[in-house]
């Protein structure tokens, strides 16, 4: 028969396990809402420069008539033999299979690179996040010079070198740290490496690992090309992992119990509407100077944009896995209370049947 007190203790146990958890998922609530405004402020001005590049794509040549070339370097497309893929993961656990599916993800895609031709495909990855440095550590090597971070999360700086190749597949930078106050800057100093390396031609296509976020119910895995460009203004997604019912009815309960919704910006409609009348445009600058412009910014804000809605899934996953925890853990109370009062009532039982069988035999 277990014993009352060692239930009691477990009980105390669970119950202040239940309050860290609920505690958690309050702040997780907390940062998935400014997570979520901060991804809503920013998709009218990438909704706005989307829409700039796809009117001047319509009224203006992109490719030279003379030679066939793009006009831009960024709009090149080059057999893929040299890959650069950033892998965006958290810094911190506890967010359920958020950072393992991700870098499951990359895996997958990585060996999916080297199975396409019989030619061996070199692949560099730039690890944003501790989970994922942390995993990517354990299978692949480091290069010779690696690309690295400040400490201070207000400045970014890269430092590049002619790195010496030490595997097939090598990390060539490590971001910790940066996911807790993700500025513009930051997005921007990483796109201008990588569009530093793809016009140099040391790399031949560009892939980004995130989760995208829609809404705390609306999430996708997937794997994203930002480079080459091959169409303005629509994702070229090359792996994509959908939520199960399951797990949408989940995050769906733990939204309405923390009291998280989706809001839709209006600024989005008004930028939405933005170059779609059939209205002939004159650009004072050339294309080749619109373009030299204006394709950086539009990278950066892909990468910017992956970034954002990879905290704010980060923190609705967290909030959903926190709630999950909160109320298996008053499962279990409910379970662990219901064993000590059948402990407690045979206990209660085998005096009363003791008191009797002594009184008979005296």
């Amino acid at each position: 028969m277990p014993n009352i007190l060692d239930i009691r203790r477990r009980i105390r146990s669970v119950i202040n396990t239940r309050q860290i958890t609920k505690a958690m998922k309050v702040v997780s609530a907390a940062k998935l809402r400014r997570a979520q405004d901060r991804a809503m402020a920013a998709r009218p001005y990438a909704q706005m420069l989307t829409n700039v590049l796809k009117s001047l794509v319509a009224r203006a040549e992109i490719y030279d008539p003379e030679t066939g070339e793009p006009k831009h370097p960024l709009l090149v497309q080059r057999p893929e033999k040299n890959l650069l893929m950033i892998v965006v993961t958290g810094d911190k656990g506890l967010a359920g299979g958020f950072n393992a599916n991700i870098n499951k993800a990359a895996l997958r895609f990585i060996e999916s690179k080297e199975g396409d031709s019989k030619e061996e495909k070199n692949v560099d990855i730039e690890a944003i996040g501790r989970k994922g440095r942390d995993f990517l550590r354990r299978r692949y090597p480091a290069a010779k010079v690696q690309t690295h971070t400040l400490a201070d999360l207000d400045e970014f700086e890269v430092e590049r070198g002619a790195a010496e190749r030490s595997a097939a597949v090598q990390i060539v930078g490590e971001h910790v740290g940066i996911l807790g106050k993700v500025g513009f800057a930051q997005a921007s100093a990483l796109a201008e490496s990588v569009i530093e390396r793809y016009t140099r031609e040391e790399i031949d296509a560009v892939y980004v690992v995130f989760n995208e976020f829609k809404s705390v119910i609306a999430q996708r895995l997937i794997v994203e090309q930002i480079l080459p460009i091959e169409t303005i203004g629509k994702q070229t997604v090359r792996l994509s992992e959908e939520m199960t019912e399951e797990e949408r009815k989940k995050a769906k309960e733990a939204a309405i119990s923390a009291g998280v919704g989706m809001r839709k910006s209006p600024a989005d409609e008004v930028a939405e509407k933005f170059a779609t009348a059939q209205v002939d445009y004159i650009y004072e600058q050339s294309p080749e100077e619109l373009f030299r412009d204006l394709l950086p910014k539009y990278v950066s804000i892909q990468i910017f944009r992956a970034l954002l809605e990879s905290v704010a899934a980060e923190h609705a996953a967290r909030m959903t896995a926190m709630d999950s925890a909160t109320n298996n853990a008053t499962d279990m109370i409910d379970s662990l209370t219901l064993v000590m009062n059948r402990a407690r009532q045979a206990k209660i039982t085998k005096e009363i049947i003791e008191i009797v069988s002594g009184a008979a035999a005296m």
